[in-house]
């Protein structure tokens, strides 16, 4: 009882705060428009269960943690997008994850500035449910060099992958690294070049998961995500703006 309870009072919460203009917790100036930018005009509520894990700090703005977790809504979403707010180019990465994917995923951004980071997550009614959380930086992430302008090691290994699967009491996790600039081409002479998309695909061939990345992942891109079932076998493709492709077996 208390249980349905619960949930006709979150569904009630939801129901009214998606038909009605709430204040951004955040309190971010440029919320208005990113919202604007992103879901249009569809309706949206703030929403707990949307977690966006950061630190406190960042003490290396080209290499920022990030966990997105929307567990909570399993089975009822139809995309992620997350962004920042303060950054020159806001948009991170979309995400489409199939039911046998958890919705969570964890990897590493630039920032230029202290900035409002979000994740908007559509469930299947069509409401976007934001969760956020604000990170103070020093700054300068998004237009700083990449290390690998310095190091010519990159132009022999682009697309070199690693990845490692840890199995967990349900399901499994999957972490894996690939070589790449991802330049934003906010720096003088250096053209953007960075990954734009990701498929996680099953034996089959089947993609149980899809990412639309932008130049604001960190070089070198470390992706981490959990599927449901730990003894199917997955494999990951990739494709950069510039056309090559690269895959693994995970």
């Amino acid at each position: 009882m208390k249980g349905r309870l619960a949930a006709l009072l979150v569904s009630a919460a939801v129901s009214f705060s998606a038909n009605g203009a709430e204040p951004d917790p955040l309190e971010s100036p440029l919320w208005d428009y990113m919202r604007t930018q992103f879901i249009g005009d569809d309706a949206y509520v703030f929403d707990d269960r949307v977690k966006v894990g950061l630190p406190e700090f960042a003490e290396d703005p080209t290499q920022v943690p990030i966990m997105v977790d929307a567990s909570a809504l399993s089975g009822n979403i139809k995309q992620i997008i997350t962004w920042a707010d303060l950054n020159p180019i806001q948009h991170i990465f979309t995400y489409y994850p199939h039911p046998e994917i958890v919705p969570r995923i964890s990897l590493r951004i630039k920032v230029q500035q202290g900035t409002a980071v979000r994740a908007a997550v559509q469930t299947k009614d069509g409401v976007w449910h934001m969760g956020g959380s604000y990170l103070d930086a020093a700054g300068g992430g998004c237009t700083a060099p990449s290390a690998a302008n310095s190091d010519p090691y990159w132009e022999s290994h682009l697309g070199e992958m690693k990845s490692r699967f840890f199995a967990k009491e349900e399901g499994g996790r999957y972490k894996f690294k690939v070589i790449h600039p991802m330049d934003t081409g906010l720096v003088n002479a250096i053209p953007e070049f960075y990954i734009q998309q990701v498929a996680v695909r099953n034996q089959q061939g089947e993609s149980l998961a899809r990412l639309e990345l932008s130049q604001p992942v960190s070089e070198n891109p470390v992706i981490t995500f959990d599927v449901r079932d730990k003894n199917q076998k997955h494999s990951v493709w990739l494709r950069d703006n510039s056309g090559n492709e690269f895959g693994r077996d995970l």
